[in-house]
């Protein structure tokens, strides 16, 4: 009988400067330009996090600027 191996590694979420999330180990130093969001857990529970959270994928500065070009009509 195999078995599989549960992934029980400890991750966290983390965050740019443009408000894009990603997963991150947390025994980790975060990558240059990302901030803990916190928020860490296992995998999937870091994954529904940022589903909840992350409901606007276009970058910030994308935004923003849009935002600009449509208060301008």
């Amino acid at each position: 009988m195999q078995t599989t191996s549960e992934d029980t590694t400890m991750y966290k979420v983390v965050v740019n400067h443009e408000e894009q999330y990603s997963l991150w180990p947390v025994d980790k130093e975060n990558a240059l330009g990302w901030r803990d969001a916190g928020k860490s857990g296992l995998k999937s529970e870091c994954l529904e996090y940022i589903k909840e959270v992350w409901t606007d994928m276009r970058p910030l500065s994308l935004r923003k600027r849009m935002e600009e070009l449509s208060s301008k009509n």
